[in-house]
């Protein structure tokens, strides 16, 4: 657990910050403008918030230099005063800390490699040849299959679940219910015999590779490859509840949000963001820089950077199958209207 109490001046250091007012102000925690009290540090990164600055009861407020003379009370100054806030909530970020060394519950493997200062939760499962480094967090009932390999200051929640093979970079962030090297949707159906109408499973045969600092949400599933590995890049970010087919690729620094479904062997590139709800069909390549709005259906491959959407509302098919073709025309037929208007008032 990280410090309950600091005073304004250890935060303007630690955070590097210019500061004005009482260095030896203590603070305990963070609320917003309108909520917090003597003892809080607040923010103001968003212009619609600026109301609640005069009326503010807050010990301290992170804002931008800009705006230094409308301020109440003390203040830091920042460049940024969104990501000087995202700074600050790790220095009282109050999560419970596992303490070192494997919980008595423990199943572990007697070929598994743990460092010392790793900390095993209660009632984890640690297979054979598994590799956990420094300062790993193992959160109580997670699984970790044979041969997976942890680096060095990353932190699996409560029942996460990593099956066999998987590798997961430093300073990862599992959250709880993640699944992780599960198969991917992979069948060849039957057509002949008695199995006719049936499915053939294909061994998945890859593993998922993560990078360094990826965040992985609650609930989200990274299927292994079927012969090459799934890879997620550095800095990935992905929210709950999302699925990762086989085969897929991330490139570095791309943000997917919530309930996105990706299929198989899709490229995403670096500094994508993809918005909530999308769904991407496999064997397409995404650009760098695309950002992909919430709902989008990604039908096609995307060469260059920029911003997508797509969706209609709902209708019977036939009508959508007949409008989804005209709206692919609009653009021409605009530009005859345009034509056709100027033609008619040429006449008049």
């Amino acid at each position: 657990m990280t410090n309950t109490s600091l005073t304004l001046g250890e935060v303007a250091d630690r955070l590097d910050l210019a500061c004005r007012g009482d260095r030896a102000r203590p603070l305990t925690g963070l609320a917003t403008l309108a909520n917090a009290e003597a003892h809080h540090v607040s923010f103001l990164a968003n212009a619609k918030y600026r109301k609640f600055l005069h009326e503010t009861r807050a010990g301290a407020v992170i804002i931008a230099k800009n705006l230094v003379d409308d301020c109440p009370v003390d203040c830091l100054l920042a460049d940024d005063p969104y990501l000087a806030y995202a700074r600050l909530s790790q220095l009282f970020d109050d999560a419970p800390m596992l303490p070192a060394g494997i919980h008595s519950t423990a199943v572990v493997a007697s070929t598994a490699q743990i460092d010392a200062s790793a900390a095993i939760g209660p009632l984890c499962v640690i297979g054979e040849g598994v590799v956990i480094g420094a300062e790993v967090s193992v959160g109580a009932g997670t699984v970790i299959g044979a041969n997976c390999r942890i680096d060095a200051g990353s932190k699996l929640h409560p029942r996460v679940t990593l099956l066999h093979g998987v590798t997961l970079g430093s300073g990862c962030a599992v959250h709880s219910g993640a699944v992780i090297g599960g198969d991917g949707f992979g069948f060849a159906p039957i057509h002949a015999g008695e199995r006719r109408g049936q499915w053939e499973r294909i061994a998945q045969l890859g593993s998922v590779h993560i990078g360094r600092n990826v965040s992985i949400g609650c609930n989200t599933a990274i299927d292994r490859g079927a012969l090459d590995d799934t890879v997620i890049a550095d800095n990935v970010i992905i929210d709950n509840l999302v699925q990762i087919a086989h085969n897929v690729q991330i490139g570095e620094g791309t943000a997917i949000a919530g309930s996105v479904g990706i299929a198989g062997s899709a490229i995403i590139g670096a500094h994508c963001m993809i918005g909530g709800g999308a769904g991407i069909v496999g064997h397409v390549q995404i650009a760098d820089g695309v950002q992909i709005q919430a709902r989008a259906f990604i039908v096609g491959s995307i060469d260059k950077p920029g911003a997508y959407a797509s969706g209609t509302g709902m209708m019977e098919l036939r009508d959508w199958r007949r409008n989804a073709v005209r709206f692919s025309q609009l653009e021409d037929m605009y530009k005859r209207i345009v034509e056709l208007e100027k033609q008619l008032s040429n006449r008049q």
